[in-house]
Formats: structure tokens, C-alpha cells, sequence
């Protein structure tokens, strides 16, 4: 019955630390292929071939569901995934979905048509590529009309997050944001585009300030994966133990890991 998270790095673990908490009978096997992170820096293709790979990792542990909790991946390679390369028998699913209907306040099954909300200004942080691909937009154009959205690349944040340089990552968000505000500079909410970065969401609001809803990730994923559950129950997969795999060095990763979680986490290789 497990459940696969999938990261290019360490910050799926914001998403795997919320899921856990929601889905506490549910095993989780967590993949960081933390010897190509980040992704955010890498072209559609290079994305897709890693992301790939990943996942077959998560199916042959026994994952016919896994949540790409990496917004580079749902960005660049997810709906190729979807169209291509996944059987009928599996099941792969990003993490725009939940903030997308959070933002818009309509379920994703809803299909009738794009209609106004209650947002017009929303700033979007993400990663080089995550802004690039212009996913987010073109997924929220599917169901609302009338929203202003100013992306910021924020070049630098994951790499000081994953070296656990918060420092320079607080340094980076404050420059980021303060080169949204120019653009929009009275934006009515923000959505962290990036698994990593609700680890600096105090950061974000901050700079923001207090009158901009911020949007993050984690708890938005797991509510919509526990209902996903609920309604798809043959999706929990083979798998009966929670693991944690990587591509990168077992011993540093377990280290960062554990700083980010302040629990004990122990990765294996991939």
C-alpha cells in the first residue's frame, strides 16, 4: 500500500512530512535524486529522462501512485508523462493541482468553464525552469479568467536550501521578492512554486508583507492526496514499507535530511 514521493532534491520533504501526518497508515517511499539536483537549471528533455527514471525506481519498490513533489518535473515533464509513458495500472500526479484549487476555489474535476475569482494579482516564485515552461499559467487559464500572474524566477534559493545555507537562501528571497515587487508591486497573493521553498515561508511573508496570502504546498498536497485515496482506494500499491532512496551520497544526504525533518532520517542508495 505505499505511496511514492518523488524530489529532484530534499525540499519533497516538506510535501512527505505533511503527507505522513495526514496519512499516518500509509507507507511512503521517498526518491531524491539528489545527484542531479537541482532541476530547476536543466532543459524539458534532461527533466523528463530524470524524472522517468525516478519513478520506474518508485514502481519497481512497489509505488503505483507516485506525487511528483517537485515543481520542476510537474512543470517540465509531467503531461508528457501522462500522455506517453504511464500505464494504465499507474498513476502520476504533480503539485499544481492542489494549489490551482485552492487558488481558484473549484475542485480539478470541475470542467466547466474558466470564470473570475476572487484573485486578480498573484506573484508565482519558482525555479528558472518551473517559469520557463509557463505550466502554472497555462493550467490556471483552464480554470480562471482575469488573473494577473508575474512570475519570479528565484535562481540561487534551492541550491543555498539544499547546501543548508539559510542565510544566503534569506538573502536570496528577500532579492527575489523585492524584483517581483517592482514588476507587481502590490501582488494580492503569492504561491511558492517550489518544494523548498516553504522552508523559508516566514521568509516570503516577510518580504511580502502581511496583507499577501501565501500559498504553500505541503498541506494543500496532502489533503488532495488523501481525498484522491479515498476516491481511487486500488491506487495504494504493493509496497508495505516506508523507505528513503537517493541518488547522491547516502551518509550527507541522511544529514541534511535529518536538519530539515529534526528527526533521524536515513537514505539508502537508489
Amino acid at each position: 500500500m505505499a505511496v511514492g514521493i518523488f524530489d529532484s532534491g530534499l525540499g519533497g520533504l516538506t510535501v512527505l512530512d505533511a503527507v505522513e501526518k495526514r496519512l499516518p497508515d500509509v507507507p511512503f517511499v521517498y526518491f531524491g535524486d539528489n545527484a542531479h539536483a537541482p532541476y530547476g537549471v536543466r532543459d524539458a528533455d534532461d527533466v523528463y529522462d530524470l524524472t522517468t527514471r525516478a519513478v520506474s525506481r518508485l514502481w519497481d519498490a512497489g509505488c503505483d501512485l507516485v506525487i511528483l513533489a517537485c515543481n520542476t518535473a510537474s512543470a517540465a515533464a509531467l503531461r508528457r508523462m501522462q500522455e506517453n509513458w504511464v500505464p494504465r495500472d499507474k498513476r502520476v500526479l504533480g503539485v499544481f493541482v492542489p494549489l490551482i484549487e485552492a487558488l481558484t476555489e473549484r475542485q480539478w474535476g470541475d470542467n466547466s468553464p474558466p470564470r473570475e475569482v476572487a484573485v486578480k494579482h498573484v506573484a508565482l516564485f519558482a525555479t528558472p525552469a518551473t517559469v520557463s515552461s509557463r505550466a502554472f499559467q497555462r493550467e490556471l487559464a483552464f480554470r480562471a479568467i482575469g488573473v494577473d500572474v508575474e512570475a519570479q524566477a528565484c535562481g540561487g534559493v534551492v541550491d543555498a536550501i539544499e547546501e543548508g545555507d539559510m542565510i544566503l537562501a534569506e538573502a536570496l528571497v528577500r532579492s527575489h521578492v523585492d524584483a517581483l515587487k517592482r514588476k507587481m508591486p502590490n501582488p494580492e497573493a503569492a504561491i511558492l512554486g517550489c518544494t523548498h521553498y516553504p522552508l523559508m515561508q516566514n521568509v516570503f511573508q516577510d518580504a511580502l508583507g502581511p496583507d499577501v496570502q501565501v500559498y504553500s504546498q505541503a498541506n494543500l498536497v496532502a489533503e488532495s492526496l488523501a481525498d484522491y485515496l479515498t476516491r481511487h482506494p486500488a491506487m495504494l500499491g504493493s509496497g508495505t514499507e516506508a523507505a528513503f532512496l537517493t541518488t547522491g551520497d547516502p551518509k550527507r544526504v541522511s544529514s541534511r535530511a535529518t536538519q530539515f525533518l529534526r528527526r533521524e532520517i536515513i537514505f539508502s542508495a537508489a
